[in-house]
């Protein structure tokens, strides 16, 4: 029952999307802008032309991929679409492949929007296509993407997470770069590093929840009874604190604030305003570019801070991400499966430059690291850049906590952080809804 209701109400917005683009006449460029410049010429020849959806800027690297494939293969061209990667562009996304627009191939960028999709049906099953492992070309931290224990997706790149710090300004605050550290230590960093009305701590809205996710994830969403788990301890440890963060010391931006004024915490951060973020690895697009983004101290990395006091109970979000999967309503699956192959064992390289390195065994990893960082490793502490791509061996885990799950918990602690009902309530109706989505949803 709890499916059909999704589905009407996703065809209800899907159904609204669809006008509000007919009104726009030629669409919105701003959440997904197409890049056809090299397909077109193959529009009168008969060739294949696909297209494929992904949340990352086309000179981020995507149309250098597409240029490269469309120059040697004039019989299958791919088009690049881009949307954003948020819950607007996300339901752009969804309503273009509802629809029956054309979408061959879409990124999806969490294991909770790729269940959501499998379970409506618009993902192929990939395990129809034969002459590819899986498994075997990209390790063991795919299996964290199987769904129902099958892939609907390829995992494409390795996916890190991480706190960017200013180098400069630990090292004035004589402060060291972490390689492992709790989540009191991190506040104590923000306290330090702290300047006048600023903040010394910020976060991009994707990796928000990871520290209670990182607890969830090792001690189970659910309790042994089956019951919901969202009251643990070090949920309720990181709601308190990083309110108090916001209220008390003021060293982070209220969350209120942050959404309402879509506050650029990139900027903040490249700019020197802010010394420390909170963000994953597509960081490197941004800090890589002097011309938007100049700046004059050097980047270091840290793990992400852990609530869990025993770092040997921790795990920490990463394995492998940009899982890709084929729309079941593609005319051309085994084209897009052929495309699929080629950029995930390599065609993908240039967006190693935005800080998506390839997870197959197959790719020139030492290559695409040397064009990650470009001519700028200079202005990067390396050693720590490493540790967190490659050298931490803390165990990851991949987010697959059910979307629905996802957006009652941040309805209620965004209630909590502005001030509109206090700790015991939010933990209170975190519980009570969790518990109302299990008992219809028995098998989540």
């Amino acid at each position: 029952m709890r499916k059909k209701g999704w589905l009407a109400g996703f065809v209800s917005l899907a159904l609204i999307a669809a006008m509000m683009s007919g009104c726009s006449g030629s669409g919105s460029k701003g959440e997904a802008e197409g890049t056809a410049g090299d397909a077109k010429t193959a529009s009168s020849s008969g060739a294949v032309k696909l297209k494929m959806w992904g949340g990352v800027p086309p000179e981020a690297g995507p149309q250098e991929v597409m240029d490269s494939w469309n120059k040697d293969h004039p019989d299958i061209q791919v088009e690049y679409v881009r949307y954003v990667n948020d819950d607007e562009g996300n339901l752009k996304l969804d309503t273009a492949i509802m629809t029956g627009q054309d979408v061959d191939l879409f990124v999806n960028y969490s294991a909770s929007q790729a269940t959501k999709r499998v379970t409506s049906g618009v993902a192929a099953d990939l395990s129809t296509f034969t002459d590819y492992n899986i498994d075997e070309k990209m390790g063991p931290e795919a299996e964290g993407w199987k769904i129902d224990g099958k892939y609907y997706g390829v995992p494409t790149t390795k996916s890190s997470f991480f706190v960017a710090l200013n180098k400069d300004a630990l090292d004035a605050a004589n402060l060291p770069v972490p390689k492992d550290w709790t989540w009191e230590e991190m506040m104590e960093y923000a306290k330090k590093l702290k300047k006048g009305e600023g903040y010394g701590f910020i976060q991009n809205t994707e990796p928000y929840v990871d520290p209670i996710d990182s607890v969830l994830a090792k001690e189970g969403y659910t309790k042994a009874d089956g019951t919901s788990n969202l009251d643990h301890p070090l949920v309720r440890k990181w709601l308190e604190s990083l309110n108090s963060m916001m209220k008390d010391d003021k060293t982070t931006p209220p969350l209120g604030e942050q959404l309402t004024s879509k506050m650029p915490v990139e900027q903040m951060f490249l700019s020197g305003e802010v010394p420390m973020l909170n963000i994953g690895a597509w960081l490197l697009r941004s800090s890589n570019n002097f011309t938007d983004y100049p700046r004059d101290f050097k980047i270091a990395f840290a793990p992400v801070p852990r609530l869990e006091e025993d770092a040997a109970n921790y795990v920490t979000r990463g394995g492998l991400g940009d899982y890709i999967s084929i729309n079941a309503k593609s005319k051309h699956q085994k084209e897009a499966w052929e495309f699929l192959k080629w950029y995930a064992d390599g065609g993908m390289a240039p967006m190693a430059a935005g800080g998506r390195l390839p997870a197959s065994k197959d790719s020139d990893q030492g290559a695409a690291m040397k064009s990650m960082l470009g001519d700028k490793g200079d202005t990067y502490d390396q050693e720590s850049l490493m540790y967190v791509m490659f050298d931490n061996k803390t165990p990851t885990f991949v987010r697959t906590v059910p979307q629905e799950v996802m957006d009652l918990r941040s309805q209620e602690y965004e209630k909590y952080f502005l001030g509109a009902q206090d700790l015991d309530a939010t933990v209170a109706e975190m519980v009570k809804r969790h518990n109302e989505y299990l008992k219809s949803n028995p098998q989540k």
